[in-house]
């Protein structure tokens, strides 16, 4: 059985905070009872945690409703900026882009989830629907699996315990066995790839970036399954990937 981690979170009051600034997220802008109805919370609950919320400036109120304020924004920017594989793995991500006109992408490892931390696109990238904050379980995409790969075995068992291995579409592996396998394969081949295991029609081929024995996160190019097959996504994109991998992992090891 996967645990959610919210069950156990012992203070219920932030958990209620966080839930409500994370539909605000989702919803863009939402009015007191539609946010009391998606949190199945009392009225008074929640215009309680509103007030708060505004006076410390994470919420803006428009007329009737509520939404997220750009201190959040300015939060995630600055963790962002003092994570040291951000600075060398934003270039290449950028050049990776501007290459092969895809989608390219870094994502990192946190609390057992995908991240996208970075995102660039080609002339011809495809808009896949994400944004630089995206989470994901890692099972079900490319950079996750090239990750979980080379994270140490306890680690795997407890992302997976927490998480689960959600099915997103017909093609993602569900299955633990299997994925050990892919991860095994993974490991040998150097790169992992999406076959649509999280959206149907496109695929994506990831590296990991693993400085100093330690993986720190993967560098990704998604692209629609016309464009990404036979060559070009067995040998193409991986050595072009593996390349850059390669720079940033040099100069993260140089910058510390």
């Amino acid at each position: 059985m996967t645990t959610n981690m919210n069950d156990r979170v012992p203070i219920k009051t932030t958990k209620t905070t966080f839930e409500l600034l994370e539909t605000l997220v989702k919803e863009g802008n939402a009015s007191l009872p539609e946010l009391a109805s998606h949190l199945e919370k009392p009225t008074s609950t929640v215009h309680d945690h509103l007030i708060s919320l505004r006076k410390l400036g994470y919420v803006v109120k428009e007329g009737k409703t509520y939404r997220v304020s750009t201190r959040l924004l300015d939060m995630g920017e600055s963790a962002r900026r003092r994570m040291d594989i951000f600075p060398p793995a934003k270039q290449e991500v950028d050049e990776l882009a501007t290459q092969t006109g895809e989608h390219a992408s870094l994502a990192i490892e946190e609390n057992g989830q995908t991240v996208l931390l970075y995102i660039s696109k080609g002339a011809d990238a495809l808009d896949l629907g994400v944004s630089e904050g995206f989470r994901m379980a890692m099972a079900t995409n490319a950079p996750g699996k090239a990750i979980l790969a080379h994270l140490p075995e306890n680690q795997i068992d407890s992302i997976l315990d927490e998480h689960g291995l959600p099915e997103i579409t017909e093609k993602t592996v569900t299955d633990r066995a299997a994925l050990r396998e892919q991860l095994v394969e993974i490991r040998e081949r150097g790169y992992a790839t999406d076959q649509g295991e999280r959206v149907e029609g496109v695929r994506a081929v990831s590296v990991p970036i693993i400085p100093e024995g330690r993986v720190r996160g993967a560098l990704t190019i998604s692209g629609p399954a016309n464009r990404m097959e036979g060559e070009r996504l067995e040998a193409e994109l991986p050595t072009l990937l593996l390349q850059s991998a390669n720079v940033v992992e040099v100069q993260y090891t140089l910058g510390g």
